[in-house]
């Protein structure tokens, strides 16, 4: 489909494959989960479409390998999928998660609620200080997962509510860590469980963290509306408690609005996007100086860093770009939110196809940690389309690139 002119609009384009493929308005508005109104007006030019989600989907409906075909090579974003690597602490977790035994009496002498909440405290810790996450956080999931289940039954009232809580954050870890690695059923299980657990703790906090974690996934499975709208239900569990000024309510809270904003990002929602950022940020000037949420990471350096991840998703590199210049990666507590950050820098200068510094953003993501740009499909496929763009001096450091994230460059 690269014989099309340059000077077609992205609508005038959607609708020349259309037709070449044979299908009809409302059948292409069918697969991508819109009305046959709304391809009208896309492909006779009354509207815009800045939405990667739909973006992506209408490129998959019409087989085309780039979402650059369809934009007239304005953008670099890879549709076909570069699949999964699997890492090896999925199996133990997988046996720890159907092996859960949820009746009898524990064999061991069970943590008290509080011991689980640390031990779980600290798995976090580890997941945002380590360069190889999965592989020293796996490690400890197994034995933690069954030892919360023993925590929970071995306590009865209070007790017990605390315990089904720390379980939720931890079946947050769980979900987190096995996300892009695992099957989906595996993953899902993981989401659902840490609600579940949430829901029993009868904790306001907790039940607005299954929210977040949910608005995740539901992200992830390409679903940024009811993302959206998943994240204002865990925000409408905290307003009443925000003026009591407690750092974790005011860090769950602004984690909510930061994943609204990526969610509304992804979807061609700039104005609500920048409205989420602007609540984060100004809930993030409420915390103590020094204060980070630990599972979302929370606190005013990640507003940034969301920022610029808001800007690649509303498909502007030059304003993620811009935003980025203002942050100062080494002091980004997280390596994993840190890695992010470079991705997602590196992300913008590819859509730019500034193939160089792409390169460069990247390569220095992959320093931070390794296992937080070789397990992200989305990451492999930068790293494969890159070593594809160099030419010259370049070629060669880009095949290196490539394959030291686990991605073939052929």
């Amino acid at each position: 489909m690269t014989d099309l002119p340059s000077e077609l609009t992205t609508g005038e384009r959607i609708r020349i494959i259309r037709e070449r493929r044979g299908l009809t308005r409302v059948v292409l508005a069918g697969l991508v989960g819109r009305s046959s109104d709304w391809l009208k007006k896309i492909e006779n030019g009354e509207r815009d479409i800045r939405s990667i989600t739909h973006l992506v989907r209408l490129a998959h409906a019409l087989h085309v390998s780039d979402v650059a075909v369809l934009t007239g090579d304005e953008l670099a974003i890879p549709v076909d999928s570069v699949g999964k690597l699997s890492h090896a602490s999925v199996t133990p977790i997988r046996a720890a998660l159907h092996g859960v035994s949820f009746a009898g009496t524990p064999t061991v002498r069970p943590d008290s609620p509080e011991t689980l909440k640390g031990r779980v405290e600290g798995a976090w810790r580890l997941w945002h200080s380590s360069q190889h996450q999965r592989t020293e956080v796996g490690a400890l999931l197994p034995e933690l997962i069954r030892d919360a289940h023993a925590c929970i039954r071995a306590h009865q009232s209070d007790d017990r509510r605390a315990a089904h809580a720390a379980t939720a954050d931890l079946y947050r870890l769980v979900q987190r860590l096995l996300a892009h690695i695992c099957e989906p059923e595996l993953y899902w299980l993981a989401l659902e469980r840490g609600r579940a657990h949430s829901e029993e703790s009868d904790n306001p906090v907790s039940l607005a963290l299954a929210a977040w974690s949910t608005a995740i996934g539901q992200r992830a499975a390409g679903f940024a509306e009811e993302a959206v709208q998943t994240d204002e239900a865990g925000m409408a569990l905290l307003r009443d408690q925000l003026e009591d000024n407690s750092p974790e309510v005011l860090g769950v809270y602004g984690a909510l609005n930061l994943q609204a904003a990526i969610s509304c990002g992804l979807d061609g929602r700039s104005g609500d996007a920048e409205r989420y950022l602007t609540e984060a940020d100004r809930t993030a000037g409420r915390l103590p100086v020094g204060y980070t949420h630990t599972p979302s990471a929370f606190d005013a350096s990640n507003v940034a860093i969301h920022g610029v991840s808001v800007g690649v998703g509303l498909l502007t590199p030059g304003e993620a770009l811009r935003r980025a210049e203002s942050i100062t990666p080494e002091v980004v507590g997280s390596l994993e939110r840190r890695s992010r950050l470079l991705l997602d820098i590196a992300t913008g200068h590819h859509q730019k196809h500034e193939t160089a510094a792409a390169m460069h953003y990247l390569s220095a993501a992959h320093r931070v940690s390794p296992e937080g740009v070789r397990y992200v499909p989305f990451a492999r496929a930068l790293a494969r389309d890159l070593a594809k763009a160099a030419s010259g001096p370049l070629k060669a450091d880009a095949v290196a690139l490539a394959e030291s994230v686990g991605m073939a460059a052929a």
